[in-house]
């Protein structure tokens, strides 16, 4: 009798392998549930702060915790046996110094068993990316729009048009040489995500970038049309499920309203009937 050989999970190496292969595929998990379903068809499964949108209400990442972060990863990597697993470093964990980063870092991966952590930031960020690499912990860069830093940035603005450019490019540089496995480009116009591409040795995943990227990320509520606060011009909607939700629940109202559920189908008789 022959077995299947054990799934293995994909770490951080054999996603920087894919390099110009096949694009690369990534979806955000917050939940074990969805964790699955992710993990049935994406390489890489991103614990994203923005969580802190998505499930608590927040109006931007900058209130996420390292506590929410350690609760959805652990709750991810229950989920997933294929997808690496990737979470966010939420903001004022990572920023003072790369010693600073390093123990929020291992703290990270150590409590949730996730394969990589991410952090935003390009050339401020590379000697700490330096530091984590060094001492064992993976890390994925995010370059162009970086939701952290939306005060400074004034707004969710596309980053990298005309003389701004060079500035996004040598921060795709920076963290590429530093030693991260991979790099988000988020909001970064179409020509110059496909010459960052070009230019690091990385693979790139875009978000509100371009086709030509190594790879595609988009926060999974988004795509299926559970999340309906904005729309970001970016998010193609795959599925409509909040809508779905939302005629499932008016349904449910209005029968529980009518007393026409619970049917007799769904209760228990007081005396259970005597087998023939």
């Amino acid at each position: 009798m022959s077995a299947s050989a054990p799934v293995r999970q994909l770490m951080a190496a054999d996603i920087q392998a894919r390099k110009g292969g096949a694009p690369l595929v990534c979806l955000t998990a917050y939940t074990t549930p969805m964790a699955r379903l992710v993990d049935a068809h994406c390489d890489l499964a991103l614990v994203g702060d923005s969580l802190g949108m998505v499930l608590h209400g927040l109006p931007s990442t900058i209130g996420v915790t390292m506590e929410m972060m350690i609760l959805h990863g652990k709750a991810v990597v229950r989920g997933a046996s294929k997808a690496l697993v990737v979470i966010d470093m939420p903001f004022g964990s990572y920023e003072e110094s790369p010693a600073q980063a390093f123990r929020n870092a291992a703290r990270l991966m150590a409590e949730t068993g996730a394969g990589a952590v991410k952090l935003e930031g390009g050339v401020q960020m590379a000697e700490t990316i330096r530091f984590l690499v060094g001492r064992g912990i993976p890390v994925m860069a995010h370059v162009g729009l970086t939701p952290q830093a939306v005060n400074t940035l004034g707004g969710y603005k596309v980053q990298g048009r005309d003389a701004d450019a060079e500035r996004v490019m040598a921060d795709a540089k920076a963290v590429a040489e530093a030693g991260a496995f991979s790099v988000v480009l988020e909001k970064v116009p179409d020509g110059l995500s496909r010459r960052i591409t070009e230019a690091v040795a990385i693979p790139t995943v875009g978000i509100g970038a371009s086709a030509g990227c190594d790879g595609q990320v988009l926060v999974l509520d988004d795509m299926l049309g559970l999340f309906t606060d904005f729309r970001p011009k970016f998010v193609k909607r795959f599925g409509e499920l909040g809508q779905a939700a939302d005629e499932a629940i008016a349904a449910y109202a209005a029968e529980v309203r009518a007393r026409s559920f619970p049917a007799a189908e769904h209760v228990f008789p007081d005396v259970l009937k005597a087998k023939a």
